[in-house]
């Protein structure tokens, strides 16, 4: 076992981020690429209790357990999977048996999920046009009836209604162009530009926020720190504009009224950091690690937790994600099948209670990001 690893990983203190253990609450345990290393069966046995609702984790941990022979341990993981709707390939359902060994290859295959039905809850209001190329977010009309959409292959933001009518905007200088907001008290919109498709020729365009104002001409350009790539931004009821870096793993943040970004959560404790939503009262930042789960950022005191479950739930693998009311609202792209979840939150908001499938299967239904 690397020891120094698993230890790294319990660390509770990484890059000046306080991360929350022996209290009420979950701990966060930080996460980079060295974790994603770990390959030994006690190191992922201690991976998956530090985040027990992660089915990337467990997914690591039953193929080490198929190659190491232990088919009680494999047949322990596969029951996890199946209590949580994970579906494996045609490949794979055939192999598993195989590869488990004759003694547990029938019990086995009564966990093996067949091939989830869809569920198709939602309807079409609008269609994005295909020159769009490579869309990554959709900000939803107001009153005037117009959606915006980013394009990360085109660079390009573009605007359509319902009703078919659309206008493509290239702003100077922008390079892939991912996530959007609307800040409708200053109307201002931003948008994510960077290097997300890694492209050699990435860095001669812009790298942080773009504002789009009423002049068609005026853009406001607020830059990254060097070496970061913005991707998914959220906004707060205040105005405050949070954004989640995929690719080095940071989160930051320009709060209303500033024109500069400053790191929340450095490097370090996040591995793939993908969606953001504000907790009810304000006070707390869901982030969402595509490989490990949804965490917590007390926004006051920068602590970092984990939100936990109540119930059987696979919580990693999101892309998207807003709270509606008690829930929170999940694009679950990294997860077999892929799905739209809404994970109901307790009255404190520090965990789950219920989780259910809204949508799964959709037909042009959603698709992996770029960035992970």
């Amino acid at each position: 076992m690397k020891l120094r690893v698993i230890l790294a990983a319990l660390a509770l203190t990484v890059s000046g981020v306080s991360v929350a253990a022996n209290d009420d609450r979950a701990a966060w345990h930080p996460v980079d690429a060295e974790t994603g290393r770990i390959a030994e069966i006690d190191g992922l046995e201690a991976l998956a209790a530090s985040f027990p609702d992660s089915g990337s984790v467990r997914l690591r941990l039953f193929n080490a357990q198929l190659g190491a022979e232990q088919g009680e341990a494999a047949l322990a993981s596969l029951h996890w999977l199946a209590d949580r709707g994970y579906v494996f390939s045609e490949a794979a359902r055939g192999q598993i048996p195989e590869l488990i060994g004759a003694a547990f290859a029938e019990r086995a295959k009564a966990l093996l999920l067949p091939p989830a039905q869809p569920i198709v809850t939602s309807e079409i209001v609008a269609t994005v046009p295909k020159e769009a190329g490579l869309v990554e977010s959709v900000v939803v009309p107001g009153s005037d009836g117009i959606f915006a959409a980013t394009s990360v292959s085109e660079r390009t933001v573009w605007f359509f209604t319902e009703d078919g009518e659309q206008l493509a905007m290239e702003i100077p200088g922008a390079g892939n162009l991912s996530g959007i907001v609307s800040d409708d008290k200053r109307n201002v919109g931003w948008v994510a530009s960077g290097n997300i498709d890694g492209s050699e020729d990435g860095e001669r365009f812009f790298a942080g926020l773009i504002g789009i104002t009423n002049d068609p001409d005026q853009f406001l350009r607020v830059a990254a720190p060097v070496g970061v790539n913005l991707s998914d931004l959220h906004i707060a009821d205040d105005g405050t504009v949070y954004a989640s870096d995929p690719l080095g793993g940071g989160i930051y943040r320009m709060k209303a009224g500033s024109s500069t970004l400053e790191t929340l959560i450095a490097p370090g404790t996040f591995r793939s950091p993908q969606g953001l939503a504000s907790s009810a009262d304000g006070g707390r930042l869901y982030v969402s690690d595509y490989r490990y789960g949804i965490a917590l950022v007390d926004l006051d005191t920068r602590r970092v937790t984990r939100l936990a479950s109540d119930v059987p739930a696979i919580l990693d693998g999101v892309d998207g994600l807003w709270r509606h009311g008690d829930r929170l609202i999940a694009v679950q792209n990294g997860t077999s099948p892929m799905r739209i979840s809404a994970f109901r939150l307790s009255g404190d908001g520090l965990r789950v209670v219920d989780a259910e499938v809204l949508e799964r299967k959709t037909p042009n239904g959603p698709s992996h990001c770029p960035a992970r």
